[in-house]
């Protein structure tokens, strides 16, 4: 009689606490998001389709086979059965050919990079449609969202009118992260130095979770914002809103905000640098650092050599305690361009020194013929 009632117990907790789950990934409110979770249906069902049987034929065999049941057939001798080995072997085989196939189809069709070309299923979208554009950048531990057709930039807080495609662009300041919202598309990760891509659409007005899917340190629990589906006429009345703050961010304002801080509340800024996603993105918002897409530039055309030296040694943009250590410097510090010293003498002495021997570069340097650029 007591474990009934706690069997019973146990039930009713379990099932009240599956009637208060928010199943936002099997119903979200975004195309993309839909069509995973399709997916992920599909798929459960398809593996189920071995699961349960195997289940119950579990059962079945132990019941038929238990101790007690005198009337079992009994065969010690058997040992193989062909059409068993049909079942046994084509059933998986035509599921997992089922399950490929289908992932063949969505690895294309769901791939993040992928332009929209639908706002739903039943509405298409035009072949030159242009996607708003919103800038995502993942700090420690908060997130920035900037909207450069706006103008505008958001800490914690993103917005978005219904039915219109949207191309996030992602980057981080430091550690990676993972930026997800389940009612509308599938996570994607934040990499310092790197872009990573999201299109998506939101085809319902509404208030939504998103967060950090990926633990990145003391204040990850916190890193969360609210994502606001609206109308266009509600986006347009929400930009207005952040425009009346008359917040500036550029980099100096960015290197502030960068510095790690745990709850940050939503900030609104009402202009923006237009070169600030850029500068985040080539680790080159302290203009004393060369960009990566600058020193990259340098490697295509074949590298800086020894001159280059001085361009590796500063890049110290991921150590905390440089940064913000000094006002920005009006110019930069960096070797921009190279010139071809004659071939012997200087050239022919540099060629031959091992790298960073500093005490034979600078006599090297100290004896350079006059009229000779070394590059520095």
């Amino acid at each position: 009689m007591l474990s009934k009632l706690v069997r019973g117990v146990a039930l009713t907790s379990m099932f009240s606490l599956l009637a208060g789950c928010n199943l936002v990934v099997i119903d979200p409110s975004g195309d993309i998001a839909s069509q995973q979770a399709d997916l992920i249906i599909v798929s459960t069902i398809l593996m189920l389709l071995i699961i349960v049987p195997v289940m119950a034929l579990t059962v079945f065999f132990a019941w038929k086979y238990r101790q007690g049941n005198k009337d079992a057939e009994y065969d010690p001798e058997w040992h193989h059965s062909t059409k068993l080995e049909v079942v046994i072997w084509s059933a998986p085989l035509v599921i997992i050919i089922a399950l490929g196939a289908i992932t063949w189809v969505t690895t294309h069709t769901l791939d993040p990079y992928r332009p929209l070309d639908r706002i739903d299923a039943e509405r298409p979208l035009p072949k030159d449609h242009e996607p708003m554009v919103i800038e995502v950048v993942s700090l420690d531990w908060k997130w920035l969202f900037l909207y450069p057709e706006q103008g505008i930039a958001t800490v914690n807080e993103l917005a978005a009118p219904v039915d219109t495609p949207i191309q996030f662009k992602i980057t981080s300041s430091g550690i990676m992260n993972s930026f997800f919202i389940p009612a509308l598309a599938g996570q994607i990760y934040s990499m310092a130095g790197m872009e990573t891509k999201l299109h998506a659409v939101i085809n319902e007005e509404g208030v939504f979770d998103g967060f950090s899917g990926n633990y990145s340190g003391e204040g990850f629990s916190h890193m969360r914002f609210k994502f606001h589906g609206l109308s266009q006429d509600g986006f347009d009345a929400w930009v207005d809103n952040v425009k009346a703050d008359e917040n500036l961010l550029g980099r100096s304002q960015y290197l502030e905000l960068e510095k790690p801080s745990i709850k940050e509340p939503v900030r609104y800024f009402s202009s923006v640098d237009p070169e600030l996603y850029n500068a985040i993105l080539n680790m080159c918002v302290d203009q004393s650092k060369m960009c990566m897409n600058e020193m990259m530039h340098i490697d295509e055309n074949g590298g800086g050599g020894l001159a280059g030296i001085n361009n590796v040694m500063s890049l110290t943009y991921d150590v905390p305690q440089m940064r913000g250590s000094q006002p920005l410097p009006e110019s930069k510090s960096y070797v921009a361009t190279l010139c071809t010293a004659p071939e012997g003498g200087l050239a022919g002495e540099l060629a031959n020194l091992p790298l960073f021997d500093n005490e034979q570069v600078s006599r090297a340097m100290s004896v350079a013929p006059s009229g000779v650029s070394t590059g520095f």
